[in-house]
């Protein structure tokens, strides 16, 4: 087995400063594998992977948000109710989802935090939040089915208006990584390690919860029923015990745990996907999404003369983006991320995944 392996063909595009970042990672002990996936791309430590650790864990692998993930919702809502216009209108109103008030309530908070007693480090205080960033809620249309077979256990169809929520443990995960962030690594066996793990695994739980809360108050808050139903839900950053192997991902999500959403950027197709049986290539795991291309602070300079303020919000999928940072807009841009088709064409390609179909975006919602 090989140490590194980048899951890439001709037409992946992944700079070399993340390669070296990803080879760097191999310095420390006791990490015995990484792989890298097409969406691979430099961040703090390297995103769009997963490493492989005998007995040791290394809290800044998995990053601050942890739980982080995708979270695919069958809402209550049919395609003829959706009037986009008018939804558009009502969601322009709003510059945070903390200004509204959360649907159900959070009253364990404590069991997760008791760190300390602030608002600002207890976790309710950003209960039923995105965040910033790459973070969004986004409607969602059917766009093309793949495979019959594993489609109709999605339970949804055609006139059904889908969401899909990305967001993790907002300040928790903060708080955590702070709290145990150590370069040489926690030994599996210490209490420290163990403590990490706890508070990790309730991140986790906490990561998920958030993600159903945003649905149900934005549905709430357009009007209709918060009956919303979760398809799909897969974490993106934690670490994950195989035997005396602690699996580190960043950016990548389980290939064990059934279908999941390979989301591209706004203005294109969300994918979804059933993985295959050949695991192993792969650690274990898929890619996250498209990737970034560019880095954040090169984004408004390369299109701020390409596009009007208006049209910014548009996409040529015919979607809209709510968005009251004029700079996250340019951040966020398509042009900003990998293609998402020649994402999903390589795992493909590596005979990692069956597409299953096709989402299409209706309107984006960030903040």
């Amino acid at each position: 087995m090989d140490k590194i392996k980048i899951i890439k063909n001709d037409k992946c595009f992944i700079e070399s400063n993340v390669i070296e970042q990803l080879n760097s990672v191999l310095n420390l002990e006791n990490v015995i594998r990484a792989v890298g996936f097409p969406d691979l791309h430099y961040g703090k430590g390297p995103i769009g992977a997963v490493i492989d650790v005998k007995n040791k864990i290394y809290p800044h692998l998995i990053g601050n948000d942890i739980g982080c993930g995708m979270m695919f919702i069958k809402s209550n809502i049919i395609k003829r109710k959706f009037k986009k216009d008018k939804i558009l209108r009502k969601l322009e109103k709003i510059e945070n989802l903390k200004n509204i008030e959360n649907i159900n309530d959070f009253n364990n908070f404590n069991d997760f935090d008791d760190s300390s007693n602030s608002e600002e480090k207890c976790p309710i205080f950003n209960f039923g939040t995105i965040g910033g960033g790459n973070h969004f809620a986004e409607f969602q249309i059917l766009d093309e089915v793949f495979d019959n077979e594993e489609f109709e256990k999605l339970n949804f169809n055609k006139d059904d208006i889908m969401m899909l929520v990305h967001c993790g443990s907002r300040n928790y995960g903060e708080e955590i990584l702070k709290k145990y962030l150590n370069y040489d690594g926690l030994d599996c066996n210490s209490e420290i390690a163990k403590e990490y793990l706890k508070e990790h695994d309730k991140a986790l739980v906490w990561a998920k919860i958030n993600r159903k809360e945003v649905a149900d108050k934005l549905t709430k808050y357009l009007g209709f029923s918060i009956e919303n139903e979760v398809t799909i839900d897969c974490y993106h950053n934690f670490v994950e015990q195989k035997d005396d192997i602690f699996v580190h991902r960043k950016g990548a999500v389980s290939s064990e745990k059934g279908m999941v959403v390979i989301p591209g950027s706004r203005g294109s197709l969300s994918y979804i996907v059933m993985p295959t049986n050949n695991k192993e290539i792969s650690g274990f795991s898929l890619c996250h999404g498209a990737g970034r291309k560019w880095p954040r602070n090169l984004c408004k300079g390369r299109l701020e003369n390409k596009y009007t303020k208006e049209s910014i919000k548009e996409t040529k999928l015919k979607s809209s983006v709510i968005c009251h940072d004029s700079n996250l807009l340019y951040e966020e841009a398509v042009e900003a991320y990998k293609n998402i088709d020649v994402i999903i064409n390589c795992l493909v390609e590596y005979d990692l995944i069956k597409v299953v179909a096709t989402m299409k975006p209706l309107i984006t919602f960030k903040g």
